[in-house]
């Protein structure tokens, strides 16, 4: 099963990945890209770069970010791939503890739709 874990941070609060971190990330990355668990990840541009599209009662509008009524943007992504819920979880555990207690950092996880990306 595939599973999207979205990382959410507090874009407000300023915290950049230092050369530790980025290096700590590669070896799990590359570990469990390895292991056939990481389908792929990768981290987004700041909100102050992007822009919403939004469509209510058939017009559509573009609003340029940052968005700041977001207190937690999404900042980053990894698609896994699961035998359940809870490996998805320890899998998500994971990229979390590398990152240590200096980050305030939130992972939403859900399971992948599979008859939706089949019907693409």
């Amino acid at each position: 099963m595939r599973f999207l874990s979205m990382v959410r941070i507090n874009e407000r609060a300023g915290q950049k990945p230092n050369a530790q971190l980025m290096e700590d990330m590669g070896k799990l990355m590359a570990e469990m890209t390895a292991a056939g668990s990481l389908l792929d990840t990768a981290g987004l541009q700041p909100t102050t770069e992007g822009k919403r599209m939004r469509l209510s009662r058939g017009r559509q509008t573009v609003i340029d970010g940052p968005f700041t009524e977001a207190k937690e943007v999404v900042a980053g992504y990894a698609m896994l791939q699961a035998a359940s819920m809870d490996e998805a979880l320890e899998l998500t555990r994971r990229f979390l503890a590398v990152h240590g207690e200096e980050w305030e950092i939130e992972c939403e996880v859900r399971q992948v739709m599979e008859h939706c990306a089949e019907a693409a």
